[in-house]
């Protein structure tokens, strides 16, 4: 595996790559080009200026997320055929550029849902939170308003305020969906590209969904082994994988996460790791530090899970905890994922030296 960390570029990252570079375990970086639109053509100019600077630092473009994915894609709408032949051109950059390993979601609306960016624990660290309470009393409209002077300047990913500007236009967009609407505008879109991914050797790895539950009555497609199983069986090209995020697949404590990473062998093209603490029942939880201790899941069990699996794709810290004053894009802090970043490597170098 290669340690990574996602990084948004030097002009919305507090953390520089020089101080990614300083602590040693990460050898990788995963980014994007932050400003490019869903739909939008990614150049090989643009790209390979991106890598060059991560080179410049020391360091390995070692993956994207995210290419976004248009809601005329998602959608269905006439559009998309555009769209989908524009992401094949990026796609067709990436790899020659020789990138190869592409992130995304296929979640309608919200990409990722938390009601707060800043609950304070009991050492006085803040993580981010989500309370099915304070969802169920929300207008989504209301959802930005939540949490948008709680970012520290930043621009959340996923809750720009452009796009959050039009909630109410997307949810009309998406009125009447249901799963199998969804589920297949997503293989169309996956047997579109199949072929570029194919020719330029590029895993797609899609991300759970976050929650792994309808939020607002919008339909969640990767959610569930079930789910999983069904895309992986309708596209079974070896491209069609999965970002697996322990953190946003296992929000639903019904998921195995060890046996879905058996399931799913040869399939998981990244991974995201991260704890969760659960409070009110399993639809109130919080992030935690990434020690298994300090949450729910067994992180030991789970790297040794995908390493028995033969996962030797980009790993990464996912989130943090605000410590020690830092002000930055919550969960993407400097500190707790560099500590994350020791604690996983420490793992796996005590899982590999057991099996010799």
């Amino acid at each position: 595996m290669e340690m990574t960390m996602r990084w948004y570029g030097k002009k919305h990252d507090t953390v520089t790559l020089e101080q990614i570079h300083q602590i040693c375990y990460v050898k990788g970086i995963i980014t994007t080009l932050y400003e490019k639109l869903p739909g939008e053509v990614w150049t090989l100019d643009e790209i390979l200026t991106m890598k060059n600077e991560i080179e410049d630092a020391g360091l390995h473009l070692a993956g994207i997320e995210s290419v976004n994915v248009s809601d005329a894609i998602k959608t269905g709408s006439p559009d998309r055929d555009r769209d989908i032949e524009n992401y094949i051109k990026t796609l067709e950059n990436l790899g020659k550029a020789d990138i190869h390993t592409v992130c995304y979601n296929f979640m309608p609306v919200f990409d990722w849902t938390r009601t707060e960016l800043d609950r304070k624990r009991e050492d006085g660290t803040t993580v981010l939170a989500y309370s099915q309470k304070q969802i169920d009393e929300l207008e989504p409209e209301k959802m930005f308003e939540t949490i948008k002077n709680n970012m520290n300047g930043s621009v959340m990913p996923g809750w720009e305020p452009e796009r959050m500007e039009k909630v109410k236009e997307l949810f009309t967009l998406y009125k009447g969906f249901d799963e199998d609407r969804l589920f297949a505008n997503l293989k169309y879109f996956l047997e579109a590209i199949m072929p570029a991914c194919d020719k330029y050797d590029i895993n797609m790895a899609i991300h759970p969904d976050d929650p792994s539950w309808s939020v607002f009555g919008l339909p969640r497609i990767i959610s569930t082994q079930e789910n999983l199983k069904r895309m992986m069986d309708t596209v079974p090209n070896k491209h069609n994988g999965i970002t697996f995020c322990t953190g946003s697949y296992g929000t639903n404590l019904n998921n195995d996460l060890i046996d879905t990473i058996h399931m799913l062998k040869g399939r998981i093209h990244f991974a995201h790791v991260r704890n969760l603490r659960f409070n009110d029942g399993m639809r109130d939880f919080e992030e935690s530090a990434h020690l298994s201790s300090d949450g729910a899941f067994d992180i030991y069990k789970i790297l040794k899970a995908l390493h028995d699996a033969g996962f030797d794709g980009p790993i990464r810290p996912d989130h943090g905890r605000m410590m020690w004053g830092e002000k930055a894009m919550p969960g993407y802090g400097l500190y707790d994922r560099a500590l994350g970043s020791a604690y996983l490597c420490g793992l796996w170098e005590a899982i590999e030296k057991e099996e010799k």
